[in-house]
């Protein structure tokens, strides 16, 4: 299986403050890999240097065999590369289809006079791009919310609207950054099986998220940051049992519920 991500050497410097320090990991088409770590171990970081926020002070990173280090995020999401963030990032006064269709943007290419003139080409390619964001609602449950301005949504509604709006474009890495973030266990349950279905579609996915017990049955893959360093990384059953990954959680009962979770 061939690695779509490889992020090597990587450092990141914030002032006189050490975000992350000389991290390597691979995250290989078609898998789901988990970036964890306690709070301020550099996860979020490592997100906004591959997708293009933050320049890293050394390093670089190769996506599909080419370099992308310290590329503009419009660029690299034109490669690819598309992600969440922590708070749910919908346009509350819009509604769902509305959502949807606005994250369909860039694949539009009927340019300003084909839209403001409505020309036959126009036309078309509106309605190819409404049929691809229905498609999507019904793919996450939402297509009967489609009238509904974004704001009423449930908590766990706006989260799944969140990672229908990343995935729609159809990305080949999808990064998701704490997607079960205050979510209950059957909502969390449902976020688990909806990016187990987009992993099924294709969609390479790095995720950071602090759910163990979502963390240990989702991933096929773990890589464990801990101030900034890689301390282990492997599969699941590799990760439950690594001693440093252990001592940097200090036993905490999500890891202890994560172990027996996922044995």
């Amino acid at each position: 299986m061939s690695d779509l991500l490889r992020v090597e050497n990587l450092a990141v410097h914030i002032g006189g403050l050490v975000a992350i320090a000389d991290a390597s990991f691979v995250v290989p088409a078609g898998q789901v890999v988990s970036l964890i770590g306690p709070n301020g171990a550099g996860k979020t970081t490592a997100f906004n240097v591959i997708t293009g926020y933050m320049r890293p002070t050394k390093g670089r990173i190769l996506f599909d065999g080419a370099e992308i280090t310290g590329l503009a995020p419009d660029r690299i999401a034109e490669r690819g590369i598309v992600r969440s963030f922590q708070r749910t990032s919908v346009f509350t006064g819009c509604t769902v289809l509305e959502n949807a269709l606005m994250a369909l943007h860039r694949r539009g290419s009927a340019g300003l006079l084909g839209a403001l003139f409505r020309l036959p080409s126009a036309r078309r390619e509106e309605a190819r791009l409404r049929e691809e964001a229905w498609a999507m609602l019904e793919f996450v449950g939402l297509a009967e919310r489609a009238d509904t301005l974004a704001e009423v949504l449930a908590y766990g509604e706006q989260r799944r609207l969140g990672i229908a709006l990343a995935a729609i474009a159809g990305p080949r890495l999808l990064l998701l950054d704490e997607p079960a973030a205050g979510l209950n266990p059957s909502e969390t349950a449902a976020c688990m099986a909806l990016i187990r279905q987009l992993r099924d579609r294709g969609a390479t996915i790095l995720l950071v998220e602090h759910d163990m017990p979502m963390v240990m049955q989702i991933s096929d893959g773990i890589v464990v940051l801990n101030q900034g360093r890689i301390i282990a990384s492997g599969a699941p059953a590799e990760i439950r049992a690594n001693p440093e990954v252990i001592r940097a959680y200090l036993g905490s009962g999500d890891w202890q519920e994560a172990a027996h979770a996922a044995a």
